[in-house]
Order: structure tokens, then C-alpha cells, then sequence
């Protein structure tokens, strides 16, 4: 198995986002924006 076979590929094409860290760190602040709208619902 060669380097490139080996490498784990997250997809970053699909991401409108340049960064993983950007996108990470939206996903979260995302995440907690619906879990508070829950909270504050209920």
C-alpha cells in the first residue's frame, strides 16, 4: 500500500468552509444555538 492509498480523506471539496477548524468549530456553535432554543421551549 502506498502514502496516497493510505491517507484519510474527510472531504474537504464538499465544505463551504477553507478551514476544518472553521467548520468544526460552526458545527459546535450550531449545536449549542439548537440545544438552547430546546431548552429555552421547554
Amino acid at each position: 500500500m502506498s502514502e496516497e492509498e493510505q491517507k484519510f480523506e474527510r472531504g474537504s471539496s464538499l465544505s463551504i468552509f477553507g478551514s476544518d477548524r472553521k467548520e468544526d468549530f460552526m458545527a459546535l456553535l450550531f449545536a449549542l444555538v439548537i440545544a438552547f432554543g430546546v431548552y429555552i421551549s421547554y
